[in-house]
């Protein structure tokens, strides 16, 4: 339920109203927009007299939300959802470009790539410390070595850092050391994570399941927002289809749905849902041109040697040239 107040109520009214209504059992959060505000329920609405808050001088009107996520609901937050990150922010004017390997794999390969992704336009820069495999055999990561490793990348060349998160187990670490941390695919609703990482005022890129509907991927978020942690980004990365020519099949159209819908910020990974290193620029462009907030893209030096994911990984140069196709249509797009 969201209650709308009218112009020119107090922003002691408001509190007052919200103290009021949360003696009856829900939890309320309070937006202020330019001209009302609002008081966002989340909880058992039963006990509400809705026709008594209707009476109300103050009070515009109210507004039943029938999706279950509420947090992450637009209606309840109107604006679109900025964060500012180290000298970085994802959401609003600026395009966040995310860039880096999909593993790191040693000191020298993660610093060489990291010069290059910030020197061609990147700002942030990803690396997977810690790497869930399909194969048990396949290369798992470098764990905290690998942390360590990014860390000293961040310390050069001044990006904020995005890896990602496997364990609640690793809640201590992640919090202190990373600038984003990323929940893959495979852990969307993976729930005690989702409620660990909800406990930390880190902001967390959540990545949707390969088979999750849009309504889940919102739920998946909530989880992390009822948690208190209402810094998330949503990231569509393909989902399984029938299609067997690509790794997966880019639902470009989740970028539109996912920002009617909610207010949180919105960006792409091409490289996940290609998985093929020619098709990651067309997907890119076209993400961009959809209104996506920014781009998860995979960088290697060496991708026919690369531990994970090479096939689908940009030489720098390829990358820079990815930058520079996708600016104009962002200016396009912002109506620059």
């Amino acid at each position: 339920m969201i209650i709308v107040m009218k112009p020119g109520t107090t922003p002691e009214e408001v509190n007052r109203l919200k103290d009021e209504v949360e003696l009856l059992g829900c939890k309320g959060s309070i937006t202020q927009g330019e001209n009302y505000a609002i008081i966002g329920l989340v909880g058992d609405t039963r006990n509400i007299n809705v026709g008594q808050l209707e009476a109300r001088a103050n009070v515009a009107k109210i507004m039943h939300v029938a999706e279950p996520y509420k947090k992450a609901n637009r209606l309840f937050h109107p604006k679109d959802s900025v964060y500012k990150i180290g000298e970085s922010s994802i959401g609003g004017k600026e395009l966040a470009i995310i860039a880096g390997p999909c593993a790191v794999e040693s000191e020298e390969q993660l610093l060489s790539i990291a010069k290059d992704v910030k020197r061609m336009g990147a700002t942030f820069l990803r690396g997977g410390a810690f790497k869930p495999r399909t194969s048990p055999y396949s290369f798992q990561g470098l764990g905290q070595e690998g942390i360590e490793i990014l860390k000293e990348a961040r310390r050069i060349t001044g990006l904020p850092i995005v890896t990602e998160m496997m364990s609640p187990a690793q809640v201590g670490a992640f919090g202190e050391e990373v600038d984003v941390i990323q929940i893959g695919a495979r852990n969307m609703q993976n729930f005690d994570l989702l409620k660990a990482v909800g406990q930390l005022r880190v902001p967390v890129l959540l990545k949707r399941g390969m088979a999750a509907t849009l309504t889940e991927f919102l739920m998946a978020a909530e989880y992390i927002m009822a948690g208190g942690n209402e810094q998330v980004i949503l990231c569509e990365r393909g989902i399984r289809t029938f299609e067997t020519y690509t790794r997966n099949t880019l639902d470009i159209s989740a970028v539109p749905v996912l920002k009617k819908k909610s207010h949180l910020p919105v960006i792409v990974d091409p490289s996940h849902a290609a998985g093929i290193r020619w098709l990651v620029e067309p997907l890119a462009m076209a993400a961009v041109a959809a209104g996506a907030d920014g781009l998860s893209i995979e960088v290697h030096n060496n991708p026919e040697k690369a531990l994970s994911d090479g096939q689908q990984s940009l030489l720098p140069e390829d990358f820079k040239k990815l930058v520079d196709r996708i600016r104009p249509i962002r200016k396009v797009i912002q109506g620059e």
